[in-house]
């Protein structure tokens, strides 16, 4: 039966050139560019709740690292280094080639070196540390949102909890719509050169990983503002649109998580900074509303009247 160590070896180490020392002694040795802040975010992904055992290893490792590197794009951080902690049930090194190759792949899209944790046994748990850096005073922030901004979000919004709700079957969909929204769930992608282009441009930004009310409602409680959106500026998929006269499938574009866009805030005067930094980085992004000076978070539906919302988000610790 292999070791610990020998699980570490054979799944888990490679070469560092980035880090002083990498995987193999009790810490890493990380080397920061001269004059940059860290940005540390951790996540932690377990069986049951936040993937199922059915799900492909390779995919399960993909998003794994994709949403924390969700939360460095947030802060307009550029990935450096990641650590990895792993509980497991049993080895199964068939398992563990298919998660490490989706975890490697990446981490090697972003260019980020895995420098170290742990493994043990237990239930299937997963738990990802990653460090960015950014140059100081131009990290993007929740707190930095202004009255007057323009509120934009990245990507479509809805699509991995629409495909939840499906798989629950909560939500009715052919299944030709249903393949079209099941690769957001397993398979999100970070917008991590987005964030990086906005820095100096946008006011305030997060990652929508709880639903867009939730999050979004996190960027005006910092900032003490409110915050005006129209449900029909809001971005879907095509094959989304027939389904939005089901209340599940409003609830998932307002508050359904797994979404891991950006949203973010910018000054009207930069909407053309904001356009071109999408276009630089390959994604599409869409205006859905303003921030206001007083509190609160408005919904307007296409008859010009406020939603009812009895859903902001996602909450790990609710029933």
């Amino acid at each position: 039966m292999s070791s610990e160590f020998d699980l570490i070896a054979k799944h888990f180490t490679r070469a560092t050139p980035d880090a002083a020392l990498g995987v193999g002694d009790d810490c890493a040795l990380l080397l920061p560019s001269p004059g940059m802040q860290l940005a540390v975010s951790s996540d932690m992904l377990l069986e049951g709740r936040h993937f199922s055992p059915q799900d492909s290893p390779a995919g399960i490792g993909h998003k794994s690292l994709a949403v924390n590197l969700s939360d460095l794009a947030a802060m307009g951080a550029t990935p450096r280094w990641a650590t990895l902690s792993i509980a497991l049930p049993e080895v199964n090194d068939a398992w563990l080639t298919a998660f490490s190759r989706g975890f490697f792949r990446m981490a090697d899209l972003h260019g980020i070196e895995l420098v170290g944790g742990d493994t043990t046994r237990g239930a299937l748990t997963l738990s990802i540390t990653v460090m960015g850096e950014v140059p100081p005073g131009q990290a993007l922030r929740r707190d930095g949102a202004q009255a007057g901004d323009d509120i934009w979000v990245s990507g479509v919004l809805g699509s991995a909890a629409m495909a939840l709700a499906y798989r629950q079957g909560r939500l009715f969909m052919e299944q030709i719509d249903a393949a079209r929204v099941l690769p957001a769930l397993y398979l999100p992608m970070p917008r991590v050169e987005l964030g990086v282009a906005l820095r100096g441009i946008a006011h305030s930004a997060i990652d929508i990983s709880d639903g867009l009310l939730g999050d979004l409602g996190h960027i005006l409680q910092r900032s003490k503002t409110g915050a005006v959106i129209e449900f029909a500026a809001l971005p879907t998929l095509p094959a989304v649109q027939d389904y939005l006269q089901e209340a599940v499938a409003r609830e998932c574009i307002l508050a359904g998580g797994d979404d891991y866009e950006l949203c973010f805030t910018a000054p009207p005067a930069k909407r053309d900074c904001v356009l071109a930094a999408a276009n630089d980085a390959g994604v599409s992004v869409t205006r859905i509303g303003h921030i206001t000076a007083e509190s609160g978070l408005t919904v307007i539906g296409a008859d010009g009247h406020p939603l009812t919302i009895e859903h902001t988000g996602y909450d790990h610790f609710a029933a």
